[in-house]
Formats: structure tokens, sequence, C-alpha cells
């Protein structure tokens, strides 16, 4: 293979201007990804093997992220590769949506739709707050993915786990949020008021 062949041209010095780019936003990245999920370096280092002081260069830029370091970090907090490195945009949002940060949580939206029932999944990080519950107009439907999930619902207090499901009129005084044990990821439904997240179908008459 000739010299040229190997560094693709003379073309090859702007792709590396642009992989440089992209290289040097990765660390920020880690930094933020890990703190909206409430996690130390010591809780992540724990998951995926990397040491503290490797985790700690890579999010502030000394040493350059690879493969082998990005998979565990990927795998620890469960979100797509590219979402590390910062991959481009594409058309449909429901594939790269953009986050959206409300009181210290993280949501995701699901739905590109303006009106009607929305989806989102939320990343709720411990917090010191007390419940604080409100009320709206709406209907809410919550599933927890991963965590331990407070629900103060009127005069009901409970904790929900992964796997567990909620279904509530917003017009009840409501607020939920994260245990002490650590983040929380769900999956919200919310429609309009009167609307219901399941329906069950009838069997077709012969």
């Amino acid at each position: 293979m000739t010299d040229t062949q190997e560094t693709g041209g003379t073309g090859g010095t702007g792709g590396t201007g642009e992989l440089d780019g992209v290289l040097a936003g990765v660390g920020p990245r880690l930094r933020r990804i890990r703190r909206q999920r409430g996690a130390t370096l010591t809780a992540l280092a724990a998951a995926t093997g990397i040491s503290v002081s490797t985790l700690s260069r890579l999010e502030s830029g000394g040493r350059k992220p690879s493969l082998e370091l990005l998979l565990p970090i990927a795998r620890a907090h469960q979100v797509p590769l590219d979402e590390l490195v910062g991959a481009p945009p594409v058309g449909d949002p429901r594939v790269r949506a953009e986050p959206i940060e409300r009181d210290g949580r993280t949501m995701l939206p699901l739905t590109r739709q303006p009106g009607g029932l929305q989806a989102y999944k939320m990343i709720v990080p411990v917090g010191p707050d007390e419940p604080d519950p409100r009320t709206h107009e709406g209907y809410e439907w919550l599933y927890v993915l991963s965590g331990r999930l407070r629900l103060v619902l009127a005069d009901h207090d409970l904790v929900l786990g992964p796997g567990e499901a909620a279904e509530f009129d917003t017009r009840l005084p409501h607020w939920f949020g994260a245990t002490d044990r650590g983040p929380v990821e769900v999956l919200s439904l919310f429609g309009p008021q009167g609307e219901r997240m399941h329906v069950r179908a009838k069997p077709r008459q012969g």
C-alpha cells in the first residue's frame, strides 16, 4: 500500500482535523452524561473495570478515547455508543433526539407530534428535594426501567421497582423522584385528560 493510500490522499489532513474535533468533544460529553446519572467516578470505575484516574483523564481530555474504553462506559450508562462520541444528527428525532434538561432531570422525547400522546424516557437523579405534589390537566403512565422510583400520589406514598408501572389522573396531587439508592430511568407517557394509556381489545365476533 502506498503512502497516499494510507493517508487517504490529499484530503487526509482535513479528515484528521475533523476527527480531532470529534474526539475533543468526547471528554465533556462523558462528564455530562455521568453527572446526569448521578454517578461518581468511583462508582463508574467499579461498573466498568476502568481506573478512576483513567476515567478522570478521559473526561478532562488527557486520555484519548478508544473503543476499548468507551464500550464499557456506554454499557454502564445504558446509552448508545454514538451518544458518547457525538454522532451527527439524523432526520428523524426519534432516532437521535435532543435531550431536555428540566429541574435536574433529563428527558429524551420519543414522539415527534406536537399534541396528543407524548412519550419520554426520563433519567431522574438522586436529589435532596422533598416531595412537592402538584396538579395539572392530563393523564400519565409511568414504567420503571431501572432503579427505584418514589411516587407520591394524593394520600399514597409508593416505591416502584423495575418492571412496575403506575397510571393516574394528573389532576390528583402527584410527585415522583429517585430514592436515595441511586438514579432511576422511567418511561413516561402523557396524554390529554380522559385518555388512557392502554386499551384491552375485544375479540372479533365470528
